[in-house]
């Protein structure tokens, strides 16, 4: 028989459902993994065989996180890297992670997970497209069932070397007839399309400035041939558009659509340089991006057209993008820095408390292919988070609480709950011991970097 769950008497329950209703005092009711009931306190049964109080607390569907680089929590703030834009910053990295093993990929994806899902996150993509020493999507996919996180993992790649007119060293790179043959390997053992999946597994090659033509051609006809969706880097910074026009003769929109790399089946990562026509091409054609305002701002490549995006109908979700060009992986913090951001150029009406939340939720489960995460509805997958209001960081902030959480900030999550199951309770991570963990990934980290 299925276990049961009730959280009752938040704040502000906020749905995210089409009406985009929020209910004060109130619950939601859990049966196994999905969610049964939604509504006020008073509406809602009175037991269930776990009960979570949430008076003081904004109860809100899990954020979901469409772009990462998990194994980059090794290197985050290395020196050479600090104060460089993409390029250089990319060149200054790529030698230490050409020292990573497997079980080094394994334990950066577990800390990324961990503060991932104590900063309100319950679904994560990864892009992880260095494989030295024997490393593969395995490890992380084996971090994501040890800690309880919903994931998409895209198996990315690098074939196009420094010797070939590349970015990477040739040491970082593979064969394409190897990436391919991996690729197919992680999709069929690995992939799950049923509803409420804990599994799905994406096609990656990295960027423009990294793989060759042929193989995004091939890629694109393999992801499609086994039904998965398909993820790369595009249009990040000048020196991506200048290297897309310089090589291929396109902008990067150009050169995507041409090879395949558009569809209701794609999502690319940035896309801070699109262009008009750009824009207008990936709401024709149903392409999804990936904001990552923090390491946009990190690495000095701009600000991405959000604005324009959502009104032109293309779908955005929220990106933390790797740890070393953001330095952390907290989605709370992304989501606030998005609404931040984009009022510098976009005046203070650009991008509200709650449009950031909209594109941290839905819009994120929007750009995964996802119809039963980022709400709170019946039938929906049991994915919930709430953060506490009732403390020192939202003293006065009584007339809109679920604004405060993006204006204010927030703390970690009181609660989590990912497939219903209880993932952090009061504050404390429930799925992995964080103190030896954090010792031993630190060791990790210095043995790298030597």
């Amino acid at each position: 028989m299925e276990k049961t769950l009730l959280a009752r008497h938040a704040e502000v329950l906020v749905t995210m459902d089409e009406a985009r209703r929020e209910i004060a005092d109130g619950a939601l009711f859990v049966r196994g993994n999905r969610i049964e009931q939604v509504g006020t306190t008073a509406d809602l049964p009175s037991s269930a065989d776990t009960v979570i109080e949430l008076a003081g607390h904004v109860l809100l569907p899990g954020l979901v996180n469409t772009h990462h680089h998990m194994f980059q929590t090794l290197t985050r703030v290395v020196r050479p890297a600090q104060d460089a834009e993409l390029f250089g910053w990319l060149k200054a990295l790529y030698p230490v992670w050409a020292r990573m093993t497997p079980d080094a990929i394994r334990i950066s994806a577990l800390t990324a997970m961990a503060e991932l899902i104590l900063s309100g996150c319950t679904t994560s993509s990864d892009h992880l497209y260095a494989y030295p020493n024997g490393s593969r999507l395995d490890d992380t996919i084996d971090a994501a069932h040890v800690i309880g996180l919903r994931f998409h993992p895209t198996r990315g790649a690098m074939s196009l070397g420094q010797s070939r007119g590349g970015l990477p060293p040739d040491a970082l790179t593979e064969s394409e007839d190897a990436i391919l043959r991996d690729t197919a390997r992680v999709i069929e053992t690995f992939h799950d399309a049923a509803p409420r999946s804990m599994l799905r597994i994406g096609v990656a090659p990295c960027s423009p400035f990294t793989v060759t033509e042929d193989l995004m051609r091939e890629a694109a006809a393999l992801a499609r041939r086994h039904g998965v969706r398909m993820h790369t880097h595009l249009a990040e910074s000048a020196d991506d558009v200048a290297f897309s026009r310089e090589r291929f003769g396109k902008t990067p929109a150009e050169y995507a659509d041409a090879l395949g790399w558009t569809g209701e089946d794609v999502w690319h990562a940035h896309c801070v340089k699109l262009d008009p026509s750009g824009i207008a091409l990936f709401a024709r054609t149903g392409t999804g991006v990936s904001h990552c305002p923090c390491s946009n701002m990190r690495l000095a490549s701009g600000v991405a057209p959000i604005r324009a995006m959502r009104d032109a109908g293309v779908a955005v979700g929220m990106g933390v993008d790797g740890s070393a060009s953001n330095d952390g992986s907290q989605m709370l913090a992304e989501a606030r820095h998005a609404m931040l951001l984009a009022r510098l150029g976009g005046g203070a009406a650009a991008l509200s408390a709650r449009d950031a939340l909209d594109i941290a939720t839905r819009g994120g489960a929007l750009v995964l292919g996802r119809d039963d995460i980022g709400c709170l509805a019946p039938g929906y997958a049991a994915d919930f988070v709430a953060f506490a209001v009732d403390g020192l960081r939202h003293a006065g902030a009584v007339d809109d609480p679920v604004a405060a959480l993006v204006f204010c900030g927030a703390g970690d999550v009181a609660w989590s709950v990912i497939d219903g199951r209880v993932v952090v309770a009061d504050g404390e991570l429930a799925t992995l011991d964080l103190r030896p963990h954090i010792e031993r990934h630190n060791r990790m980290a210095r043995e790298i970097l030597v």
